[in-house]
């Protein structure tokens, strides 16, 4: 499962969609071409409206490509599976179950539960949710509740964790601590990471990489190894090079 070694294959992918109230075609991606492996996390980052999260919802498998195809070592994605978990901006968690069942749930509806429990227990304490297990969605912080959502996308410990702007809602205090928790899941389990933000200090804080979008239709325009160790320093001058190379890239460098 997590420390499994995989590939993802993304060749040639483009994505349309046809709106419903004319004959218009809104071109989302083209020629997407991206290999990604186990032990990367991949940030993607753009302006809004260029694909970032359509790549996202192509790889979870919610979607088909338009042209192309998508691959995790040499197999089609064609449907959703446990070993590509997703979370979402908002924590989106069932507001009728407890933190402990909202953990649970997937194991639950695998029919895995039984013998598992010990795993559930170990995520409530990695998030430091014990004392709050009974607790509703509706009695928890923000970052609380974004603590649950991201342990219920690693219950079934996914080889490909996708991070859909996990954590544009939070406060910048919530935010940077949350940003170390993922990393140190991440680190401790060796998965392939890709996740899309708005963010720039965030995809150079978080990410090994950042493949930087430009829209009309979304596109590739650079992929940046970010060659430092964790944890990052956001005031050395190695990191502010990455981010106005970043921004640069995004047209925001103000230079060049």
């Amino acid at each position: 499962m997590a420390d499994k070694k995989v590939t993802l294959e993304i060749k040639n992918v483009s994505k349309s969609f046809a709106k419903v109230e004319n004959d218009e075609v809104t071109h989302a991606l083209n020629k997407i071409d991206l290999s990604l492996e186990s032990g990367e996390f991949v940030s993607l980052v753009g302006p809004s409206g260029c694909g970032k999260s359509t790549i996202l919802r192509l790889v979870a498998g919610l979607i088909m490509p338009t042209t192309g195809k998508l691959t995790v070592d040499g197999k089609e994605i064609t449907q959703p599976s446990p070993e590509r978990g997703m979370m979402f901006q908002k924590s989106t968690l069932f507001p009728w179950l407890t933190v402990e069942k909202n953990i649970a749930f997937s194991l639950k509806m695998q029919g895995k539960l039984r013998g598992n429990e010990d795993k559930v227990e170990r995520l409530l304490k990695v998030i430091g949710l014990e004392a709050f297990r009974n607790d509703y969605p509706g009695q928890l912080s923000g970052g609380m509740a974004q603590r649950v959502a991201l342990m219920r996308s690693l219950i079934n410990e996914p080889d490909i964790l996708l991070l859909d702007e996990p954590l544009g809602a939070l406060d910048a205090f919530t935010r940077m601590n949350m940003q170390d928790e993922i990393l140190k899941i991440w680190q401790a389990k060796g998965q392939l990471a890709l996740m899309v933000t708005h963010d720039v200090d965030e995809a150079v804080y978080m990410g090994t990489r950042v493949i930087v979008m430009d829209a009309n239709p979304g596109r590739v325009v650079a992929d940046i190894k970010i060659d430092e160790e964790y944890p990052r320093d956001r005031s050395s001058a190695a990191f502010v090079e990455y981010r106005n190379q970043i921004l640069n890239r995004l047209h925001f460098g103000g230079r060049g």
